[in-house]
């Protein structure tokens, strides 16, 4: 049984521990650099994850898609592959405090090689979060991490597509969180590496209006059909979440 660590000497300055309302899992953030959202929180509710299975996050950031993950499912073994590696000292540090050392690991290393770093086809089940904006949408953010996590600056859609249906087994399942604006590139992008789309679900911030976010699952070599699932909404009034939401963060 792992023991939590007392968090003092893993707190860095500037740095503050929020709580993640799972098994009593805390998280090391630093609100200078890049915090997890909410969209990563609700991909860990859409995740299936089977007793047994091993998964890997790309672009882990800190280390919220394993945390929660090894929180909420029976999965023997989680990774998170992040390049910054500030990002991936603190995700470390979060795994420590947690004691969750024989559970999850966080490697740094670029999601553009991760089928040089990891055995292709070692993977039941891979995540990611991945950045949303190529150079046609936006400003870039001038804080170099936030940057990297929201444009694709040091990887691209289909470099996270190419190297997810490379890591995972064949009938493997990819999860993805991404914008609705860039749907048709996201579908054509996952067929074309042979990932399956076979659920998909809308995110609305309210009941009437527009989807913000899209999650979905592909499967490596499935058949051509998917499942589209009744919307998430997120808000049932201003400032009021839903209760699912309340269900997913565990409120």
């Amino acid at each position: 049984m792992n023991n939590k660590l007392d968090y003092e000497g893993l707190i860095k300055p500037g740095e503050r521990i929020d709580e993640l309302n799972k098994n009593n899992y805390r998280i090391i953030q630093n609100a200078s650099k890049f915090c997890f959202g909410m969209d990563a929180v609700l991909l860990t509710g859409f995740v299936k994850v089977l007793p047994g299975e091993r998964l890997l996050d790309l672009g882990t950031g800190t280390g919220i898609i394993p945390i929660l993950l090894e929180a909420k499912t029976k999965g023997s073994h989680f990774t998170g592959l992040e390049i910054q590696e500030d990002s991936a000292d603190m995700a470390r540090r979060s795994v420590a405090l947690n004691g969750l050392q024989d559970k999850i690991d966080i490697v740094t290393g670029d999601i553009r090689q991760a089928s040089s770093i990891f055995k292709p086809g070692s993977f039941d089940v891979i995540t990611s979060n991945p950045p949303y904006m190529n150079n046609s949408h936006g400003l870039i953010n001038p804080n170099e991490t936030k940057a990297i996590a929201r444009h694709e600056i040091l990887c691209t859609l289909e470099d996270v597509v190419r190297e997810a249906s490379r890591l995972l087994k064949m009938c493997g399942r990819f999860y993805l969180v991404h914008r609705p604006f860039r749907l048709v590139e996201i579908i054509n992008t996952l067929s074309a590496w042979r990932l399956e789309p076979k659920r998909m679900r809308l995110v609305h911030p309210y009941i009437d209006k527009e989807p913000n976010m899209v999650l979905i699952e592909a499967v490596k070599g499935g058949k051509s059909m998917v499942k589209i699932e009744p919307p998430l909404i997120v808000y049932k009034e201003k400032n009021v979440y839903s209760d699912e939401i309340h269900d997913i963060y565990g409120f």
